[in-house]
């Protein structure tokens, strides 16, 4: 309407005036350019940055993909919380800021990962019948995205972008007709910080694990097993701090279900408690985690406690060697929580019976 009552107008003009009616014409926007038949138009100048924005955001995702699960970040703060974890939805694994993202619950094809206001998204999926191809082209096609960037390879695809106010990172893998893959999308706001984290996530992804092989370093299993001690024969038990971190549920099989007391981390030390247990053999004090030194007289004489590898920062696994937790610190631990274990060894028992497993279920 606003361009017909403008036509008017200089049309008036022109009536009244050749000159004006000669400069009106002159200002006209020049027609843009036709492309004749077997020919392609160039693309304008103004595309040219748009253009190099997205192959530096192709150049970062080929670089995440190459460093795969050795792309743990060193420099990550401790205020992200990065670990690696196992989706327990989808039997992947990957790297998750979980301090930036504490909440978490189920969706519906997978697990679900959020920050208290919802401004940071993780979402894994599984398809059990499914083609790589076609979801690649169907993903790109959703409603309200932007896309910025794609990596297409026959078992897996990452496409990048923007979807609504957010943007967006999905990786997905393919392994015969299933398909797995997760979703990063955070507030736009945030990029600065958050690019790099999503790139660390689809770079660490695993969609198809091998089960037979070792964990990679730092693993948070959504299952983990370890050992315990016995302290008392009421179910007082001694294991270790980082086993037991973020437990949802903790069992010691064939006796029932425990709770976490305190923990110290300088130590690696944890208390749990077996409620209702009884006829326990508790430890004299003279894991896996928790595995128990013993002395020639069967007393313990301490606990191992074995480090988890840190990623160093080239990206190479270093391995920090097992260390004795002495029977002196596992002794202050326990009377700071009021717990009193015996000193003898009961000499009828063996110290396999004063070892029990348990089970730590995380959410």
């Amino acid at each position: 309407m606003r361009t017909a009552l403008s036509a008017i107008i200089i049309a008036a003009i022109a009536a009244a005036s050749p000159v004006l009616a000669k400069q009106a014409v002159s200002h006209k926007p020049a027609a843009a350019p036709v492309a004749r038949s077997g020919q392609v138009t160039p693309p304008r100048t103004q595309n040219k940055a748009a253009a190099k924005s997205e192959d530096e955001k192709e150049v970062a995702i080929l670089a995440a993909l190459d460093r795969g699960s050795a792309a743990t970040p060193a420099s990550f703060p401790d205020s992200v919380g990065w670990r690696l974890v196992e989706d327990p939805a989808t039997g992947a694994w990957l790297g998750m800021p979980e301090k930036l993202v504490p909440r978490v619950s189920a969706s519906r094809m997978g697990g679900r990962w959020s920050s208290a206001q919802g401004q940071i998204q993780v979402e894994t999926f599984r398809f059990s019948e499914a083609s790589l191809p076609a979801l690649f082209e169907d993903e790109k096609k959703a409603a309200r995205r932007q896309i910025e960037a794609s990596v297409l390879r026959p078992d897996l695809f990452v496409i990048a972008g923007a979807q609504g106010l957010k943007s967006f990172f999905m990786r997905a893998e393919a392994r015969g007709s299933e398909v797995r893959g997760v979703t990063v999308l955070y507030d736009q706001a945030t990029e600065g910080t958050m690019e790099r984290i999503a790139l660390a996530m689809i770079g660490s992804y695993s969609a198809f694990p091998d089960p037979s092989a070792p964990a990679p370093p730092g693993l948070r299993r959504a299952v983990e097993y370890g050992s315990a001690i016995v302290a008392t024969g009421d179910g007082d038990l001694v294991t270790s701090a980082r086993l037991t971190d973020d437990c949802r549920s903790i069992t010691v099989p064939g006796i029932g279900h425990a709770e976490r007391i305190a923990a110290d981390s300088a130590s690696d030390l944890a208390l749990v408690r077996v409620y209702g247990a009884r006829n326990l053999v508790p430890a004299a004090l003279s894991g896996e985690s928790g595995g128990a030194v013993v002395d020639a007289r069967g007393a313990l004489a301490g606990m191992i406690d074995f480090k988890p590898a840190i990623v160093a920062a080239n990206g190479d696994s270093a391995h920090e060697p097992a260390k004795r937790v002495p029977v002196e610190a596992i002794r202050a631990f326990l009377k700071a929580h009021d717990v009193s274990p015996p000193t003898v060894a009961d000499a009828t028992a063996s110290a396999e019976q004063s070892m029990v497993r348990i089970i730590c279920v995380r959410k």
